[in-house]
């Protein structure tokens, strides 16, 4: 397995992994809109023998300037539970040099470095409780901060 850059040649591929993901449509739809309204910061993709089984997005914020969010993060559910996202992931956060929120599980993510604690200042959209914070770079251990996803995220 490698995990590479997306190319547009991946995008029916990648559809069918994230859809089969999560069992529905709608984070497929957000990937081809993210990637329309030129949100994308970087999407990776981990492929085996010429199929790709993983795929993971890092969006830019509209607010605060420079972060990042991270979503979706995708695996086929025939390779789950055997370290395709958490490759994904890390590389992604690796990759970001930025700060990068998460919307998610806090037991999955807290292992890339994502700080539930230090997000409990951030005022969000979504549950703060499942917001979790990458950004070794922020000196505050709390920022208090307004997140604005990029407009996909928001329907």
């Amino acid at each position: 397995m490698i995990i590479r850059g997306f190319v547009e040649k991946d995008t029916a591929q990648v559809a069918q992994v994230v859809k089969r993901a999560f069992g529905q449509p709608d984070e497929a739809d957000l990937c081809v809109a993210l990637r329309a309204g030129g949100y994308m910061a970087l999407e990776l993709v981990a492929e085996d023998r010429g199929r790709i089984v993983g795929h993971v997005a890092l969006s830019r914020m509209q607010a605060p300037a420079g972060w990042l969010a991270l979503a979706p993060v995708s695996v086929d559910p025939k390779r789950q539970k055997k370290g395709i996202g958490a490759a994904l992931c890390q590389m992604a956060v690796d990759y970001a040099n930025a700060p990068v929120v998460v919307l998610g599980d806090p037991d999955y993510y807290a292992r890339f470095g994502f700080d539930y604690g230090r997000a409990g200042n951030l005022t969000t959209p979504f549950p703060v409780e499942y917001t979790g914070l990458f950004s070794p770079k922020i000196d505050a251990d709390t920022p208090e901060e307004t997140l604005v996803y990029a407009p996909p995220f928001m329907g």
